[in-house]
């Protein structure tokens, strides 16, 4: 049986994470070992909420069933997060190697970026005359970050030239505050440094592109310098001085570890791979790299990359637009499942949706919470094939993260993220072997957008549902339960339209008035008066089974006939009739009384433009019934 490895860290730093993971594979490519990727795309300028949905996806594994763990630190400085992790993997009783920072009882995987450092301000001293220098360092609790600045300092002061540093920026990896620096700080009239050193490649290409737009040129006025040495730096203009801190290679040294652990082994609790400070165009180093190449290269694969962008765009804009016109959660569950089906070639043959049970039931009823923490024991399938297969259960337990797997065959990379709004977990999805789309940000972009229109859904869907309730509320007869005035008002609006367009509609309106029902209000109290009303309008509504009955006044119903009941109005009424007691205008009344008077008018194509035509006609003739009632008594 295979060996499963559980590994975490945000996917911010796609390029070095996939090249690390490769190496990864690379090495235990015959040892029999799959890689459980639990990533997610939170940052340090998110609501605490967004965050904490991000990061839950954490919580997903239960670290018992798994063999051990590594934890990718140059995408996970949430120093939080990882103690739980460690915390853990110690209960789980597995061993755990740390990539880029050291933490006691780990085996420690880094590269040397305090030797690479050396070199890089060394090469800026001797090639270029560097004396001030501006660090835009990443967090102040990130090892990888303050271990270059260290280098610098160590590199000034053993050289007499501390003062060199003339400032230390942190901009919690954030491009944004880059930005927002180096604008005040050309703002500002200061001078510039000979060098800005950035403590990655993103940081140090929005460097570059702030100073252009300050009218600073790079490297004619200042040179600039970062660290990681990403493909996107190689092909920027101009491209980024930087480290290249061999991530492939620290990979495979991690790769290797493993195969000594699972071999039991010794093996080192820590393992540094060299790096290599490489010079670039906007340190003004020309002859180091042929950049122009890897430009016309990257040139050549521009269409290939436009049109797998454009396929991605259209199938997150197919997905919205399927998800957002359904009208029940079933439609949801039931057309999502028929578009994957359909069309999964972003997605794959293996790709899975589960979502938390509550989910669903969250839709009707605002009292159903989702969870903050952690997931359900048990999922519901919302999508799942793996290998081409699909899962035909409607759940599935969390537990075992992927239906279908097969713990026997080849090795493979499986990738989950979570989807939640804020700090509520919607439940999880589950991608294999997607190297190209982690290193693409492809992942993000489609975890966030599935994010985003299950939310959009699901508040529609409730909405929705509250609003047809309030609707059915508002025009709802509270006495007799019918319809009321507004309902009515609805369905003659309707009616009108019908007359307006021609389209032969036939119907008919009925008016009814129930007689004495001041006498008993007088005479017997409201509440007997309300009875009546009650048991008038159940008779009316058991002549027009069929047709809608609506309450418009206080003793006034209105029945609008179509279908059957118009076909049948004649002898529907001679029914109602016969139904009635004989008319009474003093008192005592049965207790079973009911007159009422009755007109009704049928709607005349080609003579009759608007319904209050008809209203009208039903309304003089029901006034005659009543008068012919009443006249039938001599009073």
């Amino acid at each position: 049986m295979k060996k499963k490895i559980a590994v975490f860290t945000t996917g911010w730093c796609c390029e070095i994470l996939s090249q690390f993971l490769t190496g990864m594979q690379r090495s235990l490519e015959n040892e029999g070992a799959d890689l459980f990727l639990f990533t997610c795309y939170p940052t340090y300028v998110d609501t605490s909420a967004n965050k904490y949905g991000e990061l839950n996806i954490f919580t997903l594994p239960d670290l018992h069933d798994f063999d051990g763990v590594v934890i990718f630190g140059s995408g996970l400085d949430f120093h939080d997060e990882i103690d739980k992790i460690l915390a853990r993997s110690s209960d789980a009783g597995i061993p755990v190697m740390m990539q880029g920072q050291r933490r006691e009882g780990t085996v420690y995987i880094g590269s040397d970026n305090y030797v690479a450092t050396l070199d890089m301000c060394r090469h800026f001293q001797e090639k270029h005359d560097v004396h001030n220098i501006v660090f835009l360092a990443g967090t102040a609790d990130s090892m990888d970050s303050e271990l270059r600045l260290k280098a610098v300092r160590d590199y000034l002061e053993e050289n007499g030239r501390s003062d060199d540093l003339k400032e230390v920026f942190y901009t919690k990896w954030e491009n944004a505050a880059a930005t927002g620096y180096i604008d005040e700080y050309c703002r500002s009239g200061k001078k510039l440094p000979d060098v800005f050193i950035c403590a990655n490649d993103g940081l140090a290409m929005e460097t570059v592109i702030t100073l252009n737009k300050n009218g600073v040129k790079v490297p004619g006025d200042v040179l600039v310098a970062g660290y990681d040495f990403i493909d996107d730096s190689q092909i920027f203009d101009p491209s980024i001085a930087s480290v290249d801190q061999c991530f492939t290679q620290m990979g495979e040294a991690c790769g290797d570890l493993w195969k000594d652990v699972f071999a039991g082994k010794k093996y080192n609790d820590s393992v540094i791979v060299p790096c290599q400070f490489v010079p670039g165009e906007s340190c003004n180093c020309y002859e180091f790299r042929d950049s122009d190449k890897i430009r016309r290269r990257n040139g050549r694969e521009a269409h290939t990359k436009r049109a797998e962008n454009t396929y991605f765009n259209r199938k997150l804009n197919l997905i919205d637009s399927t998800v957002l016109s359904c009208l029940t959660y079933k439609e949801f569950t039931g057309k999502l499942n028929e578009l994957l089906t359909e069309n999964h070639t972003f997605e794959g043959d293996s790709f899975h949706i589960l979502l938390d049970p509550n989910f669903g039931l969250s839709i009707n009823d605002p009292n159903i919470r989702l969870r903050k923490n952690g997931y359900a024991s048990r999922m519901e399938v919302i999508y799942s094939t793996e290998d081409g297969v699909k899962y035909s259960e409607e759940e599935f337990s969390s537990s075992g993260l992927i239906p279908g797997y097969d713990p026997m065959s080849e090795n493979h990379l499986y990738t989950f993220l979570p989807l939640h709004e804020g700090d509520e977990s919607f439940g999880y999805i589950v991608f294999k072997d997607c190297m190209s789309l982690i290193y693409n940000h492809f992942l993000q972009t489609y975890q966030s957008r599935m994010g985003l229109v299950f939310d959009k859904f699901r508040h529609a869907l409730s909405l929705d549902l509250i609003n047809k309730r309030l609707l059915e509320v508002m025009k709802r007869d509270p006495l007799t339960n019918v319809n009321n005035r507004m309902a009515y008002e609805d369905k003659e609006t309707f009616l009108q339209s019908e007359i307006n367009s021609g389209s032969g509609v036939e119907f008919a309106i009925a008016m009814f008035d129930v007689n004495n029902l001041k006498l008993i209000n007088d005479s017997k109290g409201h509440d007997a008066g309300d009875e009546y009303l009650i048991r008038s309008c159940r008779l009316i509504c058991n002549v027009f089974k069929r047709s809608p009955v609506y309450r418009v006044g206080g003793d006034e119903f209105i029945v609008v006939l179509s279908g059957e009941d118009y076909e049948n109005r004649d002898v529907l009424m001679e029914k109602l009739k016969n139904r009635m007691s004989p008319y009474k205008a003093d008192l005592p009344l049965p207790d079973d009384y009911i007159s009422i008077a009755t007109g009704f008018a049928e709607y005349i194509h080609g003579e009759d433009t608007s319904v209050l035509d008809i209203t009208r006609r039903a309304d003089e003739r029901m006034y005659k019934n009543k008068a012919e009632i009443k006249g039938k008594t001599g009073r």
